[in-house]
């Protein structure tokens, strides 16, 4: 299952599964694998037609019932933040993130751990061992990064490197059209600093400083309160029947 295929990618369908954003409905995937040197050009493309990443794979919904999963990216070059968003900006100005290689380290997975016990404690990944972390940042084909965010220290603008605590930590893929936010987490008793979205304001920067037009979110789900933060970041695409449409 984890060969390269010798030609034209192969996919499968999952078997239906309990939907873990709205209740009653049943999920199915439809995924590939993302394996060997086509698999950065593959991924690229099948994140352009709304798939996500994890791993080794390529997924997207398939589901029979439900269509409420819509893929959004955010329009980089024109987003304007809002005045919440600056305040969020402006209260987490002593945190530096700093791009690493795609490895794992056991402070990582500590945070992880907190974050997943805190928000997520009946979720899917609630039961991943720390080789599972491991697994979740090193298994990738592509140009993946681990952004550490930390506390500043005295020396950070002359190093350009952060110190002291691990704050928040980003799994983000680098693609030619954008940066793919593939999984986030952060100290989930830091509430007041809304992390989660100065993590994808300061995606959006990178993208900004790298001439990128994007940054993918992943799914946006309709009627979901957990993704419900994905759309206030304007303006944005969401990918439908006819392609990529915006939506300011």
């Amino acid at each position: 299952m984890t060969q390269q295929p010798t030609q034209s990618p192969q996919f499968f369908l999952t078997a239906p599964s309990p939907c873990p954003y709205l209740e009653g409905q049943f999920e199915r995937k439809v995924f590939t694998h993302l394996v060997g040197d086509k698999a950065p050009e593959l991924n690229d493309l099948l994140t352009q037609g709304g798939f996500r990443r994890s791993q080794n794979i390529a997924y997207r919904p398939a589901c029979e019932t439900c269509r409420a999963c819509v893929s959004v990216r955010i329009l980089a070059q024109e987003f304007q933040p809002t005045k919440n968003m600056k305040r969020i900006l402006r209260q987490n100005a002593d945190l530096i993130g700093t791009a690493h290689d795609a490895e794992p380290s056991t402070e990582q997975y500590t945070l992880f751990r907190s974050y997943l016990d805190a928000r997520h404690k009946k979720g899917g990944m609630s039961d991943m061992t720390v080789l599972d972390y491991a697994m979740m940042v090193e298994d990738t084909h592509v140009s993946t990064q681990v952004i550490e965010y930390r506390r500043r220290g005295p020396d950070s603008f002359i190093t350009g490197k952060g110190e002291g605590e691990l704050m928040a930590v980003a799994l983000t893929d680098t693609m030619g059209d954008g940066l793919s936010m593939v999984y986030s987490f952060f100290n989930p008793e830091l509430t007041d600093r809304s992390l989660g979205t100065f993590m994808i304001l300061d995606h959006i920067n990178r993208a900004i400083s790298a001439g990128l037009p994007h940054v993918y979110l992943g799914y946006w789900v309709n009627g979901s309160r957990k993704m419900a933060y994905k759309v206030r970041f304007k303006p944005q695409e969401h990918l439908g029947p006819q392609g990529w449409e915006r939506v300011d």
